[in-house]
């Protein structure tokens, strides 16, 4: 079967070695038995159906030789085998197991192989199949059934309840609509149920609570309505459980605490009221804990501290309040922990900045102390926007501060912005699109010249070892002049949260365009083409774009499209958001594509840019106003002085005299070049007229 989550390696072998063991002995007998021949001539119509060229029936397809079974790359799953049993009986063989995976068949579902009487596995995932499920099918004895990632279209397939023999059915990636018809509480001895990335709708059926023997239950990217039904208590061998992106309405049912079999619980953007945050305290066994955007409210549970298997949490995007658990520092074994989007107080406990672990805390409200972090750094800990504002917010980086102001040393003010999201410098029409080639992704904070991006989030399921956080084109591009091609063959993509900031722009009105294509789907009749990637777009916190596809809106992949908005800038930061908020696609053409992509951002003005002499007049009067205040104040402090307000003029002359004072008058270049461009490291503190910084000359 499809394989959904990352298998152990050594489970992998085991399997291996076990198929490799019974084929030898299966194939052994077939020596001598060979394939009933009623079931050679349901392969031909079966083959001659789907298109399947390349079976030799000059073969026996028991013998494991030739093109009746081929193993190829392990990641993307293709696999072309006819499995059969020689032990029946002693005259002949019978196929037990077919698998075409990945084979871009491009055909409807041939009825024939319900005439395979011994079949118990089928897996045909990942081509290119059309219609609906033959009623034929009804009377077969199939144990598992996959039929993920291809075109399979109509009403639940009703027929598939019929087969009581199914303990494994998965249907992810299909465009199957409507209801989940009650019959499917007939299946009692399904254990795996995946229903994934359809357009089913209508509430989850009752019927559902009769599946007691799941272990495995995935409807995620789905339109369903209604609540998360309290029934689930019922499936107490349950392992594996999601609802991402499902379109279900809130609370987590209070029946949840009674899973406590759950490795892998994933629960994304529901509706509705929000809840404090349910008791999962008997989940000894959980390893992924996701429950974002799910409107929990309160402080997190300390018990979470003691959850010694985990290794993902995912909290973000909720209004998680009070400080992060002191028992986090027992989360030795997490590699990922998101706590983005929250409204988290008090500090950060200074455990987690030292972790070399991913750790996201960005967009919180946290309070800083003599033992915070005064800057951003380019590491595994993404702070950015993570402090509330307060008196002491002087002494740390803008980055760190909620809204991302504006340096106060950068006196520059921008009127456009050109990124060219994931690749190189490039100029196209007269602008210069800077380059964007920062890899890392999954708790990052980059910061350029003039503008900065936040990434948050780790790719699900791939079973990589590093997550690739920049695309380069596999689909062909198509409608791109050659200027501009360079600004859509590779992309920026994120699997949650991306942001960017253009920084100390001047305040007005822009135009904001963004650059897509789809750069991974394909335009053909292959299961690479079935792909559907769905996110969310907003543009200084306000949302410009839902439930967005690229491909559907350019008319397919490859092609360049782009979208424009109006945004004003008051506080002369721009923010651009994007968001995976669970729907579309997660495993075509393979598991973990999915989430935002963008190719290029172009920000311009709406307004006249001032011209170099408007600049230096600017200058001018910033300069001179600054002069005439400085001359009032010493103006004042000599009378102060005079008057003898402001102690013995002879004390300060001791304690003046024996400094070797250096003064002089230096050049604004000469300044920044000794200040090395007012860097923060220079600086010497703060008062009532702005930074001091160190110069060396």
């Amino acid at each position: 079967m499809e394989a959904d989550f990352a298998i152990p390696k050594l489970f992998l072998a085991l399997v291996i070695f076990s198929t490799a063991l019974f084929s030898f002995e299966t194939f052994g007998l077939a020596a001598t038995a060979k394939l009933h021949s009623d079931e050679v001539e349901t392969l031909k119509e079966i083959g001659k159906k789907l298109g399947k060229k390349d079976w030799d029936f000059e073969i026996d397809p028991c013998s494991g030789e030739g093109n009746w079974w081929v193993l190829g790359d392990e990641r993307k799953g293709v696999e072309s085998t006819v499995t059969c049993d020689c032990t029946l009986n002693n005259s002949s063989c019978h196929v037990v197991r077919i698998a075409l995976k990945a084979q871009n068949l491009s055909s409807t579902l041939p009825p024939e192989f319900s005439k395979l009487r011994y079949l118990h596995q089928l897996d045909l995932s990942r081509n290119y199949l059309t219609g609906s499920i033959p009623s034929q099918w009804g009377i077969m004895h199939l144990v598992e059934l996959s039929l993920m990632g291809n075109s399979l279209s109509g009403p639940f397939p009703t027929v598939l309840t019929n087969i009581t023999t199914l303990t494994n059915l998965s249907i992810e990636g299909n465009r199957f609509s409507g209801p989940i018809p009650p019959k499917i509480g007939k299946l009692i001895n399904l254990q795996k149920l995946t229903l994934s990335s359809n357009a089913f709708s209508g509430e989850l059926p009752n019927e559902l609570a009769k599946l007691t023997n799941l272990t495995d239950m995935r409807v995620s990217d789905n339109n369903f309505s209604g609540k998360i039904p309290d029934f689930i208590s019922n499936w107490t061998k349950i392992e594996k459980l999601h609802f991402e992106g499902c379109s279900l309405e809130g609370p987590i049912p209070s029946t949840i605490s009674a899973l406590t079999s759950l490795s892998d619980l994933r629960i994304t953007d529901l509706k509705g009221r929000g809840s404090t945050f349910p008791l999962l305290s008997n989940m000894e066994s959980i390893k992924m804990l996701i429950l974002r955007k799910c409107q929990i409210y309160g402080e997190i549970p300390g018990y979470i501290g003691d959850m010694k298997k985990l290794k993902s949490l995912d909290l973000s995007f909720n209004d998680l309040t009070g400080g992060i658990p002191v028992s986090f520092v027992l989360l030795e074994k997490v590699d990922f922990m998101y706590l983005t989007g929250n409204k988290l107080t008090g500090s950060i406990p200074e455990w987690l900045l030292g972790r070399n672990k991913n750790v996201d805390v960005s967009y919180n409200n946290f309070t800083w102390d003599t033992s915070g972090p005064v800057e951003c750094t380019r590491g595994s800990v993404n702070l950015v926007e993570s402090y509330s504002s307060g008196d002491k917010l002087s002494r740390i980086h803008p980055c760190l501060k909620r809204s991302f102001p504006c340096p106060s040393w950068n006196n520059e003010h921008l009127y456009s912005l050109h990124i060219n999201c994931g690749g190189k410098e490039a100029n196209v029409n007269g602008n210069r699109y800077e380059a964007d080639r920062e890899q890392r992704g999954a708790s990052m904070f980059y910061w350029g010249q003039n503008w900065a991006f936040s990434s948050t989030g780790n790719f699900m399921d791939n079973d990589m070892d590093a997550d690739i956080y920049i695309e380069t084109n596999t689909s062909a591009l198509s409608n791109v002049s050659m200027l501009n091609s360079e600004l859509y063959t590779t992309a920026r993509v994120s699997p949650l949260s991306l942001t960017y900031y253009g920084l100390c722009l001047m305040n007005g009105n822009y135009t904001v365009k963004l650059h897509f294509a789809e750069i991974i789907f394909t335009n053909d009749r292959s299961f690479n083409s079935l792909g559907r990637r769905i996110f969310n777009v907003y543009i200084q916190d306000k949302l410009v774009l839902e439930n967005f596809n690229i491909e559907d809106e350019a008319g397919g992949a490859g092609k360049p499209l782009v979208k424009s908005f109006a945004a004003v800038v008051t506080s002369r930061t721009l923010k651009i958001h994007f968001y995976w908020a669970g729907k579309g696609t997660t495993g075509i053409p393979l598991r973990g594509i999915y989430g935002p992509l963008i190719s290029a951002i172009s920000v311009d003005p709406n307004f006249k840019p001032p011209s170099d002499g408007d600049n230096k007049k600017y200058l001018i009067i910033v300069v001179g106003t600054v002069a005439a205040v400085v001359f009032l104040i010493f103006l004042a402090l000599c009378i102060m002085r005079k008057k003898g307000w402001l102690g013995d003029k002879i004390s300060v002359d001791k304690e003046l005299r024996g400094i070797d004072l250096q003064t002089g008058l230096f050049t604004l270049r000469q300044i920044r070049a000794a200040t090395k461009n007012f860097d923060p490291t220079n600086k010497l503190g703060e008062g009532g007229f702005g930074c001091v910084y160190k110069m060396a000359l």
